[in-house]
């Protein structure tokens, strides 16, 4: 057992682990310009709102708390930028990012750090008093419910750790009706660390994990030919990157649902509590991935994927990404520019698959090579829960499983 002296130690610590020092001239000036240089440098972004003026419905006194799908470490950078002209966020970042200087960065920036997997009490009890601190406060909040970027491209289950102590904020009185989730979906037609992620699952069931030197050779490789090619300027974006904002969920009438015995969520015991936390989080993740941008690659992928040799004619791909196409705006789907011409998408797609080696033309038609099905899958199952009729063929070829996991 620690003494008392110990004990405020630790706290100390983990005080100054968590708490940021947030600098508006960071934020502002330094983050919003590196956000756009850097997210144009690599991407077209787009950002949508399903309902422009849900937002400015909202009571001045609310405190919104943005829920994101994790795709991508620049999800952070991603996020920030799609919102800045509308509010400042306090992110809840993982541990990854406590290296210098992104430390440093990310704390002016107003970001919190969590140690995810750490299951000592007095640090979840410090944690928690922190981030019922800034709720009661009105501190807008961005977390990422899944807990970690999705390793196949789906999305994951929701954790519900932060969220409940958001919600633990509305015992006091008057703040219940004041708390709204924001759901925020995010898509890519490149995520930067996609075969890493890929690796990283076939590492989980079983496959040998790639060594950190040739991982940081490979990162030292790209960052050199990709200076080399903006110096030479014949770097590429890597397309699109998109973010859709939902509607605000208001948390007021979850909260006040009364059980038989006539008691609240927050009267229940921890566990009756969490499932009923868990029930909230998943309804917001269902929301999300109803959110989900279709870009031009996850249309092309889910196409490629729905059929079942490894050639696809050109008529027939082209085709088949109409159908989906349409599939997809009947159900209200967020299509990237919809209203392009089809072989326009797919042209925008192939130029990043190819670079990829992900497919080539031949002939009259598109060779999936050896490499490529993993990413292919991979971006397919982005948006495979909104194909409905087609959910079924996409998943069927999915090759994320264990005994077709290779090392790229």
């Amino acid at each position: 057992s620690l003494t008392e002296a110990q004990v405020a130690r630790r706290v100390r610590a983990y005080i100054d682990e968590i708490v940021p020092f947030f600098n508006i001239l960071m934020y502002y000036e330094v983050g919003y310009e590196a956000s756009r240089i850097l997210l144009n440098l690599f991407y077209k972004v787009t950002v949508e709102q399903s309902d422009p003026e849900s937002m400015k419905r909202l009571p001045k006194e609310s405190i919104v708390v943005y829920l994101f799908n994790h795709r991508s470490n620049a999800d952070y950078v991603l996020a920030g930028y799609a919102l800045a002209g509308h509010v400042t966020i306090s992110y809840a970042v993982g541990e990854w990012a406590r290296v210098f200087p992104l430390e440093y960065l990310f704390k002016s920036f107003g970001a919190y750090f969590i140690r995810r997997r750490y299951r000592e009490p007095l640090y979840h009890t410090v944690l928690e008093r922190y981030v019922q601190l800034i709720t009661r406060n009105g501190v807008t909040q961005g977390i990422f419910p899944e807990g970690g970027l999705t390793r196949d491209g789906k999305l994951r289950p929701p954790k519900l750790g932060l969220l409940d102590y958001i919600l633990g904020v509305a015992r006091d009185p008057g703040f219940g009706e004041r708390i709204y989730l924001v759901p925020v979906a995010i898509n890519y037609d490149r995520v930067l660390e996609d075969r890493n992620l890929l690796r990283e699952l076939a590492a989980g069931e079983g496959a040998p994990r790639r060594g950190r030197l040739r991982t940081m050779a490979s990162i030292a490789n790209y960052v050199f030919w990709g200076a080399g090619r903006v110096v030479t300027r014949t770097w590429k974006r890597y397309g699109r990157a998109a973010v859709t904002i939902g509607v605000p969920i208001p948390v007021r009438d979850w909260l006040s649902a009364r059980d038989r015995e006539g008691r609240t969520v927050l009267d229940l015991p921890r566990d009756e509590r969490l499932a009923r936390v868990q029930s909230l989080a998943d309804g917001a993740m269902e929301q999300i991935g109803q959110l989900i941008p279709v870009t031009p690659v996850p249309l092309a992928c889910a196409a490629l994927q729905s059929f079942p040799s490894e050639f696809v004619s050109r008529a027939a791909l082209l085709g088949r990404m109409a159908e989906m196409r349409d599939a997809l705006t009947e159900v209200n789907a967020r299509v990237v520019r919809a209203d392009r011409d089809i072989g326009e998408v797919f042209d925008r797609a192939y130029l990043m698959l190819r670079m990829r080696k992900v497919i080539v033309r031949t002939g009259e038609g598109y060779l999936v090579l050896p490499r490529g099905r993993e990413l292919i899958s991979y971006y397919a199952n982005s948006i495979a829960h909104l194909l409905g009729e087609y959910a079924e063929a996409v998943r069927a070829r999915d090759s994320l499983r264990p005994d077709r996991l290779i090392d790229p």
